[in-house]
């Protein structure tokens, strides 16, 4: 397995890999931004393929197994002091938002995920060994993520790895289509 910095030409894996984490919670605002006529997978690889922004490939490493992408970690630095939420905000988002806040000064992990074929092969675990080099080597003692009450698998291997459960809040759907019921803030303090 190899573990690599993306670049710009995998835009196309970060848009699925986002996507996937957050259970269609980017395409379902990317469609939203473009509006009907928009290309929603276009919107998105621009997102990924910009040098700064949350979803920046800046923010992306992946693993491959065999030459092949296999499994993503999008993170970054968390704001020392969060910043109120604006009331604008789309009452999705707002959540997150919050529980985003209770982390702050954390490395945040805002997606580890697998493609199908590459699931049970180790992948989450090195990119999750990943994130701890990188927190320390940006002076952050502690790592901080959001999982879906539904993602059971991910917690199981957060809950391994010595991720605590800190909080959690209401999913708000909206017209988003989701089993999820509640999102759940973890985090990690490193030793």
């Amino acid at each position: 397995m190899l573990i690599r910095k993306a670049q710009a030409k995998d835009a196309a894996h970060l848009v699925r890999f986002i996507n996937m984490a957050a259970d269609d919670l980017p395409m379902h605002f990317w469609r939203k931004s473009v509006g009907p006529e928009g290309d929603p997978i276009a919107y998105g690889m621009e997102r990924a393929a910009r040098e700064t922004g949350s979803f920046s490939f800046n923010s992306a490493w992946l693993a491959e197994v065999d030459g092949a992408v296999a499994a993503c970690l999008l993170g970054y630095p968390a704001e020392d002091e969060p910043s109120p939420i604006a009331p604008d905000t789309p009452p999705v988002f707002v959540p997150l938002l919050e529980l985003e806040a209770l982390a702050p000064g954390s490395w945040y992990l805002n997606v580890l995920a697998t493609y199908d074929a590459f699931r049970g092969k180790g992948c989450g675990s090195a990119l999750l060994a990943e994130a701890e080099a990188i927190t320390r080597a940006d002076g952050r003692k502690t790592i901080s993520l959001i999982t879906a009450d539904t993602h059971h698998d991910a917690q199981r291997l957060y809950a391994a790895k010595g991720y605590v459960e800190i909080a959690r809040r209401p999913v708000v759907k909206g017209d988003w289509q989701v089993d999820a019921s509640e999102w759940i803030l973890m985090i990690k303090t490193l030793a």
